[in-house]
C-alpha cells in the first residue's frame, strides 16, 4: 500500500513540482522504465523511497543460490559468514588466486577470469576509470538508474561522454565469468550481511562524502543554507568516518543511506583493497544531504 500511495504521487506530481514525491521528475532522463528489484524507477529513485525504504532483492539470485544462504544461516558472526561467501564465490566463478588465470583447452592463449573483487579494487583507485564503468552499468541493469557522471557530467544519451560510458562498461576485459552474476550475489550477500549483523534492526546508515564541486552530484532542489535535495550518481563512495571525507574535500555531504541502498562496505570481507577508508558503496538516486562547508 505504502508503494502503491508513493507511485500515484509520483505519477500524479507536475513536472518541476517542487514537493517531496515529485522533485526528481524535474530532471529528465533519470533511468529505464524497468528493472530487476521489483520497484518502480520512478519511486526508486525518489526521496520518497529513501524517507521509507523498503527490501529490495534482484530477482532471482537468493532463489537459484539456496546453499549460500544455508551456509551464511550458519555462521555466528560477520566473519564467518564472509568466509563462507568466499568460498561459495570460489567454487561457482574460481576466482581464487589459483585458477584466476587458465591455459587454453590445447594450452595456447590463457583466459583470464574476471573477479568481482577486480571491480572494486578499480573503484578504490578511480571510480571513473574501466572497472567503475562496469559498476555503474551494473546498478544500471538491475535498479534502471543511469549514472550522472563517468569521467565528466553525463547529460544527454546521445552525446560523446555517454558513449565513452558504454564503450567502458561493456569491455570485453571485465565482460567475462558471468561477472553480472557475481555482483548480483555480493549485493544480496551484503544485504544479508547488513540485515543480520551490521546494521541489524536498522533501516539507515549515517554516511559522509567530502567533494570540491558539484560536477558529480546535481542539486535538485535547495531547501536552505545546508540542506538540499541532491541526485547522487548511480554509484557513489561514502565513508561512515567524518574526519575521513574531510580528507577528499572541503565540503562535506551528510546523508541519511537506506540500507537497502547499500552494495558494498568495508567491513564485509576480510580482506579487500577498501578496508581503511570506512568505505561504503551507494546506490543513488535523490537524497537530502546536509552540506557543510568546512
Amino acid at each position: 500500500m505504502v508503494v502503491v500511495t508513493a507511485v500515484a504521487r509520483i505519477i500524479g506530481a507536475p513536472r518541476g513540482a517542487s514537493g517531496k514525491a515529485g522533485i526528481l521528475n524535474a530532471a529528465a532522463g533519470i533511468g529505464h522504465s524497468t528493472n530487476l528489484v521489483g520497484v518502480p524507477m520512478g519511486y526508486l529513485t525518489d526521496v520518497a523511497f529513501n524517507d521509507q525504504p523498503l527490501p529490495l532483492h534482484v530477482a532471482g539470485v537468493r532463489e537459484m543460490n539456496p546453499s549460500l544462504f544455508e551456509m551464511l544461516g550458519q555462521a555466528a558472526d560477520l566473519a564467518e559468514a564472509g568466509d563462507a561467501f568466499a568460498c561459495y564465490m570460489n567454487a561457482l566463478f574460481g576466482i581464487d588466486p589459483e585458477q584466476r588465470i587458465r591455459s587454453g583447452a590445447s594450452g595456447g592463449r590463457r583466459r583470464f577470469r574476471s573477479s568481482f573483487l577486480d571491480l572494486i579494487k578499480g573503484w578504490g583507485f578511480d571510480s571513473n576509470g574501466p572497472e567503475g564503468a562496469v559498476l555503474k552499468g551494473w546498478v544500471e541493469s538491475r535498479f534502471g538508474i543511469f549514472p550522472t557522471f563517468h569521467k565528466q557530467p553525463l547529460t544527454q544519451i546521445v552525446s560523446p561522454a555517454w558513449t565513452s560510458y558504454v564503450e567502458q562498461k561493456m569491455s570485453s576485459r571485465f565482460h567475462n565469468n558471468a561477472i553480472t552474476v557475481q555482483l548480483d550475489l555480493l549485493y544480496e550477500f551484503c544485504q544479508w550481511a547488513l540485515a543480520h549483523f551490521t546494521a541489524a534492526g536498522s533501516t539507515h546508515l549515517t554516511l559522509y562524502r567530502g567533494v570540491n564541486d558539484f560536477d558529480e552530484h546535481q542539486i535538485v532542489h535547495r531547501l536552505d543554507k545546508r540542506h538540499v535535495v541532491m541526485r547522487l550518481n548511480n554509484l557513489t563512495s561514502f565513508s561512515s568516518d567524518r574526519s575521513v571525507a574531510d580528507c577528499f574535500g572541503d565540503t562535506i555531504l551528510t546523508v541519511r543511506v537506506p540500507v537497502p541502498k547499500i552494495l558494498f562496505f568495508n567491513r564485509l570481507l576480510a580482506a579487500h583493497p577498501l578496508k581503511g577508508e570506512g568505505e561504503y558503496l551507494v546506490i543513488g538516486g535523490a537524497y537530502r544531504v546536509t552540506a557543510s562547508y568546512f
